[in-house]
């Protein structure tokens, strides 16, 4: 696919089956793979995602599986423009709610709560279809790269042709 200097590719109209509206739905969702292999490059990639959402008006979180991984993403949050704060709080489990605009989730999201999610769990969303963003981030690790591949095959089990920005391939 063809991919402008951002890095994003082009938005186009339609889909395979002519469907305005399920070309809108599949032009939220969205992999994003880098040519780093490191967690921490897939962390800074997330919190970049989250700090657009943000600033353009969305709530946003990103969901993780481990809490050592929810600190680093939490640092980075703190410490990510330094012209600027990014309103984030960290959500252990899903009886907390969160009052801020950024949110990092050890536990499922709530399609009610947020407009972006950003995938860096193990675990898929039941609900991946209803959010109006969603954004699935995997450095270049194998183990990485087949969970995945996974996400990407229960999004098409619910219809959805998730956009690839396969940054290896710069």
């Amino acid at each position: 696919m063809q991919t402008t200097e951002s890095g994003h590719q082009p938005e186009t109209g339609g889909s395979a089956a002519g469907d305005p509206a399920d070309a809108s739905k599949n032009q939220r969702y969205w992999f994003h793979i880098l040519a780093q292999s490191t967690p921490a490059a897939r962390n800074l990639h997330a919190v970049k995602l989250a700090a657009k959402a943000w600033q353009q008006g969305d709530r946003a979180c990103i969901v993780c599986d481990a809490l050592e991984q929810a600190e680093e993403l939490d640092e980075l949050l703190w410490g990510f423009s330094p012209e600027s704060f990014i309103p984030h709080g960290l959500v252990p489990d899903a009886a907390t709610r969160c009052s801020e605009s950024v949110g990092i989730l050890m536990c499922p999201p709530s399609a009610e709560e947020w407009d972006t999610v950003i995938i860096l769990s193990q675990t898929l969303p039941a609900d991946a279809d209803r959010f109006k963003r969603l954004a699935l981030v995997a450095q270049n690790d194998p183990a990485i790269l087949n969970q995945a591949r996974s996400h990407y095959r229960q999004l098409r089990a619910l219809g959805i042709e998730a956009r690839v920005h396969d940054l290896r391939k710069r």
